[in-house]
């Protein structure tokens, strides 16, 4: 099958009926996930379309496997064909620990500027949850993508760099940084707090989302925290106002969001004690990193979370837990999170009768207690093998 680039024409994607998308199998359980994603993909786009529509894969290296052939964990030929195809998957990458080269996952992000990370938690009945009523979970955090701690702006302990900004921070700003400390550096911008927050409320005004919170630590973290959430608060009322209303400035109306804020330690406790208040979280990087992943476990942990990478004109889909090296290969590994993922990825280029396949085939199978070893241990079933269970998804297509 001969396949077509996506294009974007007027800030909008122009989708083939046999786009181009390029995958990275990942390291260690990702070339598992990516050949069930794959498959279960391929199987509900023919069932929604009878063959009218096909996606072409490409294969792009990153990871171990780049390195093996490449000699360098993230060929400049990868990132430019994300650039050149708009929209990609890839399975997990392993990132070294104190050592070794940066966060691919961060690097991708940076290079093609994808800046809203998008991670959905919703629940599917029979998964096993540490909550009494799991169903009220539907949440999307919008995690904001390129700056903060993330940013990578850090000098190790000792070297002249981090001698040189101490010197600085202690002598010229009156701070007290002892010789033995480390330093980073946290930046928060306007624009990127701005176009971060604009993503989460489209979204929930497009998905009919009743409630967007703002997630900040201002209290203590004032000009960064605190200013991402004065600027998400100015965005809105510039651009919003007649599709919102703000807490405490007037009743809840039919058909419009409401908009609020919560310090980012009390989340934690809301999305526990509350969930059915909540629907979009937009947050800064760190914030959103951690509360992301407390609600994946609440709705079956890392084996059920999806998650996007997404730009102006670029968006990058992938499952949000690590590569699993200890589990590589004995064809056990939960692909939902990947197979969610690449649900995603159908409705941002507008294929959602195939996306809706998939969300309602995981749905019947999980209900069918269908389910693989993570799972299954939790639900007292024998559990099923990666092939297994991605042969019950689509026959449940």
């Amino acid at each position: 099958m001969n396949g077509e680039k996506i294009h974007v024409e007027n800030g909008k994607l122009l989708v083939p009926d046999h786009p181009i998308i390029p995958f990275i199998e990942g390291d260690g359980t990702g070339p598992e996930i990516m050949a069930s994603v794959r498959k279960v993909v391929d199987a509900a786009v023919q069932k929604a379309y009878g063959g009218k529509r096909g996606i072409v894969w490409k294969e792009l290296l990153a990871g171990e496997k780049a390195i093996r052939e490449a000699g360098n964990p993230l060929p400049e030929e990868t990132v430019e064909a994300i650039r050149e195809h708009h929209v990609a998957i890839k399975g997990p990458l392993t990132t070294p620990v104190g050592g070794g080269y940066r966060s691919l996952n961060v690097a991708l992000r940076q290079m093609l500027d994808l800046y809203a990370n998008v991670r959905p938690a919703k629940y599917y009945p029979g998964v096993p949850s540490p909550l009494r009523y799991p169903e009220k979970v539907n949440m999307v955090v919008f995690r904001e993508n390129t700056e903060d701690v993330y940013a990578g702006i850090e000098w190790k302990m000792g070297t002249p760099e981090c001698e040189k900004v101490r010197r600085f921070l202690n002598g010229e700003m009156g701070a007290s940084i002892p010789e033995d400390a480390g330093i980073g550096v946290k930046p928060i911008s306007r624009f990127r707090s701005q176009r971060l927050v604009r993503k989460a409320i489209e979204y929930a005004i497009a998905n009919g989302y009743p409630v967007l919170t703002l997630m900040h630590k201002g209290n203590i973290m004032k000009y960064t925290e605190g200013a991402f959430r004065d600027w998400g608060y100015e965005l809105i009322r510039n651009e919003y106002a007649d599709h919102v209303v703000f807490e405490g400035e007037g009743e809840r109306t039919e058909g419009k969001v409401l908009v609020n804020d919560r310090i980012a330690d009390n989340m934690f406790q809301q999305i526990l004690l509350r969930p059915g208040e909540y629907g979009v979280i937009a947050t800064t990087n760190l914030n959103g990193d951690y509360i992301s992943d407390a609600l994946a476990a609440l709705v079956g942990g890392l084996g059920m979370a999806p998650g996007a990478n997404i730009g102006d004109h670029h968006a990058l889909f992938e499952p949000v837990h690590g590569s699993a090296p200890k589990y590589a290969g004995k064809n056990v590994i939960n692909p939902t999170a990947g197979i969610l993922a690449a649900k995603l990825m159908l409705e941002h280029i507008g294929w959602k009768e195939a996306a809706e396949l998939i969300d309602k085939a995981v749905a019947k199978t999980i209900g069918e207690k269908k389910v693989t070893y993570d799972l299954a241990r939790h639900m007292g079933v024998e559990p099923l093998s990666t092939t297994e269970y991605t042969e019950a998804l689509i026959e449940n297509l």
